[in-house]
C-alpha cells in the first residue's frame, strides 16, 4: 500500500512538473507572436500620434522609447523588463500598463467568476436532465438551447438581455458594476480596496449596495455565462450517456440500485470529469468573451479598455494587456491540469 501511494504521488509530481515548465514555452510563443505582430502595423507612437503630432516631435518620442532600435533588441528588452512586471506605460494617457492590470483586472476576474457559476448551474443539470430524457422532448428542447447559446455571439444576447430586463422590463440596471454613487463608495470607502465589488461591498457592511452590484452583474454574467453553458450541456449530455452505459453501471442496475441512485452515485460523478478537463480552454473563450461583454455592458475590466486603447490604436496598451491574459489563460489552463489529476489518476500516466 505504502509503495502504491508512493508511486501515485511520485506520478502525480511528475505529471505536475512537466506541466508547469510547459508553462514557459506557451507563454513565450504567446508574448512573442503578440510583440511581432503589433510590430508589422507599425511603430506604436505613429500608430497612436501620428496626425496629432508634428512629424518631428513623433521621431524625438520613437528615439526616446527605443523604437528605433533594431527589432530584437525591442523584443530583448520587452522580455526583461516584463519579467520584472514592467509593461510600459499607455501611449494615450501616460498610464503604467501595471497599474491598469492591478486595478482593472479584477474586475474581469469577478466577471469571470459570476459567468462561471452561471455556466455550471444552467449547464450541467441540464445536462444531466437531457441524457435521463434521451430523445425525447425535453432532451431535443435542451440540445436546441444549447446550440443556440454556443452559436450566437455574445454580444449579441448581452444586447437582447439588455433590451428584455432593462428597457422592456426595467428590473436590472443596463450597464456598470455599480450605480454611480455606490461606485464612489466601493472604490474609496473600504479599508481594503480590491477592486473586485462583491468583496468591496461585503467589506463595506451595506446590504443595499451589496444588492446593488449583485444587480449589475446578473445581466453580465448571463450573456457570458450562457455561451459556457451550452457547451457544459453537451458535454455533461454525452458523457453522462456514456458512463451510463459502461459495465459498472449495468452491474448496479442488476444489483437492484435505484435509477436515481446509479445515476447520482456511479455515472454522474465520472460524467464531469471531462467538463472539468475543458474548463481551462472555457476560461480562455471566457477572457475573449469578456472583451464584447464588458463593452456591451460599460463593465470596465481589461476587456473593456482593450477595446477603449485598440480604438485609440495604443499598441503598448494592447499589448501588455494581451500579454497579461496570455498568462492568465496559460496559468488557469495549469491549475485545471492540477484539478484534473487529482480528480483522474489516469492522466498522470
Amino acid at each position: 500500500m505504502a509503495k502504491g501511494g508512493t508511486s501515485r504521488g511520485w506520478a502525480l509530481a511528475k505529471y505536475l512538473s512537466l506541466r508547469l515548465v510547459l508553462i514557459i514555452p506557451t507563454v513565450l510563443i504567446l508574448v512573442t507572436v503578440v510583440f511581432f505582430f503589433m510590430r508589422v502595423i507599425g511603430d506604436p507612437i505613429t500608430a497612436a500620434q501620428g496626425g496629432r503630432l508634428p512629424p518631428e516631435e513623433i521621431e524625438a518620442r520613437k528615439q526616446a522609447a527605443g523604437f528605433n532600435d533594431p527589432i530584437l533588441v525591442q523584443y530583448g528588452r520587452f522580455l526583461a523588463n516584463m519579467l520584472r512586471g514592467d509593461f510600459g506605460r499607455t501611449l494615450t494617457d501616460n498610464q503604467a500598463v501595471s497599474d491598469i492590470l492591478l486595478t482593472k483586472g479584477p474586475a474581469t476576474v469577478e466577471l469571470v467568476f459570476w459567468a462561471l457559476i452561471v455556466a455550471f448551474a444552467v449547464g450541467i443539470p441540464l445536462g444531466r436532465l437531457a441524457a435521463r430524457k434521451y430523445n425525447k422532448g425535453a432532451d431535443i428542447a435542451i440540445r436546441s438551447f444549447a446550440v443556440l447559446f454556443y452559436a450566437a455571439p455574445v454580444f449579441f444576447v448581452a444586447l437582447l438581455l439588455k433590451l428584455v430586463f432593462s428597457i422592456w422590463l426595467g428590473w436590472l440596471p443596463i450597464s456598470g458594476r455599480a450605480s454611480a454613487g455606490n461606485q464612489t463608495l466601493l472604490e474609496t470607502g473600504v479599508q481594503t480596496n480590491t477592486h473586485i465589488y462583491i468583496l468591496n461591498a461585503i467589506q463595506y457592511g451595506d446590504g443595499a449596495v451589496l444588492v446593488d452590484v449583485l444587480q449589475h452583474a446578473i445581466l453580465p454574467a448571463l450573456a457570458l455565462g450562457l455561451l459556457t453553458a451550452g457547451v457544459f450541456i453537451r458535454l455533461t449530455r454525452i458523457n453522462l450517456l456514456q458512463t451510463l452505459r459502461a459495465d459498472y453501471v449495468t452491474a448496479a442496475r442488476a444489483r437492484g440500485v435505484a435509477e436515481g441512485k446509479v445515476v447520482s452515485k456511479h455515472a454522474f460523478r465520472n460524467a464531469l470529469i471531462p467538463v472539468v478537463t475543458v474548463m481551462g480552454m472555457q476560461i480562455a473563450m471566457m477572457l475573449g468573451g469578456a472583451i464584447l461583454t464588458e463593452t456591451t455592458f460599460e463593465w470596465q475590466g481589461l476587456g473593456y479598455w482593450l477595446s477603449q486603447y485598440l480604438l485609440k490604436r495604443d499598441f503598448v496598451a494592447v499589448q501588455g494587456i494581451t500579454t497579461a491574459i496570455a498568462v492568465v489563460v496559460a496559468v488557469a489552463s495549469f491549475l485545471i491540469d492540477a484539478i484534473n489529476a487529482l480528480v483522474d489518476p489516469r492522466v498522470r500516466y
